[in-house]
């Protein structure tokens, strides 16, 4: 099947470029739209009007948003709100506007309440309190699927959402300050093998718990979901509560990935970890039985997906140290 001419919002992104890789790999549409932000300004609505006016896609997939971890997100939350909020609904807008065929919009597992029950389903989202370090991003995150959710109920629409656990692999941000897990890990990891060092310092306790998913099997649940007919596609997510978790299933403590990671890098220092920083929530795991009974399945095990993450930054060696 063709999915006819694609927009990717966020092309450059590491979602976006494994989105458009796998697109690619499956001849999955007829042509891939992508735009330079500098170009085309997606947080200003007429802009982004204009461009799908002009564009006329078939399908657009937004991976645009401002991300990073719990400093970014706890330094700068008026811009993690702002930013995401208006990239989301000015496409969501636009892509009604011009009778745009499917729409995929892509969330985070931090939409769910900070203490809900393990492991997390769809139906668990505004349930209770959000984890406060991250809560504009999550806020921002949830009225993306809600805008979705309304525009089908009013007009229709074949809007989907997808909410993946932590997102690691090629093309990651290893920026000091705002890098997510494992590439921050891999950062200090790889440094502390160059340099000698005795040990590497790492951020909180070491004992809370995550999930992670390689961004290519993301890609290709992304793939797999936006193939599904959208009578299919009603039949199997309730109207308001159609968003669809997206990850291993399987969790591991920090402190465990920190020694995974050394053994893969070849670093036999020690750890040591700082409880003065924040951890975040105890525990999250997504409960993915909705995707895995469609026939989805991630490919990559943590070790291998570690692996190729790893090769893939040597290639910016000299950013990273």
């Amino acid at each position: 099947m063709s999915l006819g001419k694609v927009f990717v919002a966020g092309h450059k992104g590491m979602v976006g470029s494994s989105i458009i890789r796998e697109l690619k790999q499956e001849n999955l549409c007829s042509e891939i739209i992508t735009i330079d932000k500098l170009k085309v300004n997606l947080s200003c609505q007429n802009e982004t009007l204009n461009f799908i006016k002009f564009v006329k896609p078939d399908v657009i997939i937004i991976a645009a948003a401002k991300v990073g971890g719990i400093f970014a997100n706890d330094q700068f939350p008026a811009d993690f709100i702002y930013e995401n909020l208006m990239i989301e609904c000015n496409l969501i807008k636009a892509a009604h506007s011009v009778d745009v065929k499917s729409l995929l919009f892509l969330g985070s597992s931090c939409i769910y309440p900070k203490d809900c029950p393990q492991p997390i389903k769809e139906e668990y989202l505004l349930t209770g309190k959000l984890e406060p370090t991250n809560e504009p991003y999550a806020i921002s995150k949830i009225a993306g699927i809600k805008m979705c959710e309304s525009f089908n109920r009013q007009y229709k629409t074949d809007f989907r959402s997808v909410m993946p656990c932590n997102l690691y692999g090629p093309g990651d941000n290893y920026h000091g300050l705002n890098s997510h897990v494992i590439p921050a890990l891999i950062k200090k990891i790889h440094n502390g093998k160059v340099n000698n060092s005795p040990y590497v310092e790492i951020w909180g306790t070491g004992n809370v718990q995550r999930e992670f998913l390689h961004v290519d099997d993301l890609a290709k649940a992304c793939c797999f979901i936006l193939k599904i007919s959208k009578k299919k596609f009603l039949e199997i997510v309730p109207e308001r509560c159609s968003h669809i978790n997206v990850g291993t299933s399987e969790e591991i403590y920090i402190k465990k990935l920190a020694t995974e990671i050394a053994d893969v890098i070849g670093y036999e220092g020690e750890f040591k970890y700082d409880k003065n920083k924040p951890d975040g929530v105890k525990r999250k795991v997504l409960d993915t039985n909705l995707i895995r009974s469609l026939g989805w399945k991630p490919s990559y095990s943590l070790k291998q997906g570690i692996k190729n993450t790893y090769a893939s930054s040597k290639l910016l060696e000299e950013k990273i140290i």
